[in-house]
């Protein structure tokens, strides 16, 4: 089955028995999901082949072909680029068979559960707690910044079992049902206008143990495998054709108001446009080194490379706008919802401040690309053999 060719006949003759033109979208993927072609890396029997990741582009192209719908990653951005990895990675098999199928459809969205108003970047002193009961465990404390909580069916939570451990050892991960009594979401209004994010409380949720990804107590690594795919979806999203996401509309900016045009615009567009290039390319070249393997470290500096040209670009645009550089449509916009970069220039602009602080700030990715991947020594800790319940907080 590893080769390009058998993979192409049997997504020819998989769309031969379901024509998407006579298949509701529902029923085509999930039958797709069924046939293990969803994505083809994927364990046998839950939504894949085993292949390797690379022949997820060939898959593609025949579906594409064939007319088959399109699945917006975006809609289950969290639910596939986290989630799925990660229960993959760590998950029973009951814990694959109950939620990979409805998080690739989208019947089922999720949201992670990480950053409180406490540990935020030093994530690892998070205070949220679940404590056994019986069957179950019982949570109390607060989340924030939780993108899509307002939508989500299960979130991946971090929660401290054992306050007596070190901070890093005292954690574990679990999958709650955003709907459970006790969970409460709240909106926090963005400079945007919009509530892309949320605060979460729990008051005494239950979760079953069955609910628990890896082993009590290893709740920091199964979440560095979240963490490191969450960096490597973001920075990855880079790897668009060529002048496409922001510096395509600075591009186009550029080209339909020559009445705007300055020498120092335009040497500043011409860096910007060479170094979006640059990512771009790298970004392909990482998708290359996850298919043929994990992600790694390097996903950190491509999401540094992403925020950093996101909010540059966006500088430039409003430079080059003028005055009305800021001004965009519905500015008191009270709904909820995902971004949408076809407001205008002023709109990007805010709303890449968020890019260095979501999905790991850009200070500690430095430091996690000094240390893993140029092999500099760590900074000076004296917390790492403390009890968490001991540190000063």
């Amino acid at each position: 089955m590893a080769d390009d060719q058998e993979l192409r006949t049997q997504v020819r003759t998989f769309l031969e028995e379901h024509d998407p033109g006579a298949t509701s979208r529902d029923d085509f993927l999930t039958a797709r999901f069924d046939a293990g072609l969803a994505v083809v890396h994927y364990p046998v029997g839950h939504g894949g082949l085993g292949l390797r990741r690379s022949l997820q582009a060939v898959a593609e192209q025949e579906f594409a072909k064939g007319g088959a719908p399109v699945l917006d990653p975006a809609r289950n951005v969290i639910g596939l680029g986290m989630a799925a990895p990660t229960i993959i990675a760590f998950g029973t098999e009951e814990q694959k068979s109950r939620w990979l199928k409805p998080l690739w459809t989208a019947e089922e969205i999720w949201c992670q559960l990480f950053s409180e108003p406490g540990a935020g970047s030093d994530l690892a002193g998070l205070s949220t707690r679940a404590v056994k009961d019986g069957d179950d465990w019982v949570v109390n404390g607060q989340k924030v910044w939780t993108s899509l909580a307002h939508q989500a069916r299960w979130g991946l939570l971090l929660a401290r079992t054992d306050p007596d451990l070190p901070k890093h050892a005292g954690l574990s991960y679990f999958v709650v049902d955003m709907h459970a009594p006790g969970v409460e979401v709240r909106p926090l209004r963005q400079l945007t206008g919009e509530a892309e994010f949320n605060e979460v409380f729990f008051t005494d949720v239950r979760i079953p143990d069955s609910g628990r990804l890896g082993a009590v107590g290893e709740g920091w690594r199964v979440a560095g495998t979240t963490l490191m795919n969450e960096r490597v979806s973001i920075g990855s999203a880079r790897a668009v054709p060529r002048e496409e996401a922001a510096i395509g509309f600075a591009a186009a900016a550029w080209r339909q108001h020559p009445e705007r045009r300055t020498h120092e615009l335009h040497d500043r567009l011409l860096r910007l446009w060479a170094e979006a290039e640059v990512a771009r390319l790298a970004a392909d070249r990482l998708r290359q080194l996850i298919a043929a393997g994990e992600p790694g470290p390097e996903g950190s500096a491509a999401k540094i490379t992403y925020a950093r040209l996101n909010q540059e670009i966006s500088g430039w645009e409003i430079d080059f706008a003028g005055p009305d550089g800021l001004r965009y449509d519905d500015w008191t916009m009270r709904r909820a919802g995902s971004s949408d970069y076809t407001r205008g220039p002023g709109y990007r602009y805010l709303r890449s401040r968020g890019n260095s602080i979501e999905g790991g700030t850009s200070e500690i990715l430095r430091n996690i690309i000094a240390e893993r991947v140029l092999g500099l020594p760590s900074e000076p800790r004296v917390d790492t053999g403390v009890a968490w319940k001991d540190l000063p907080r």
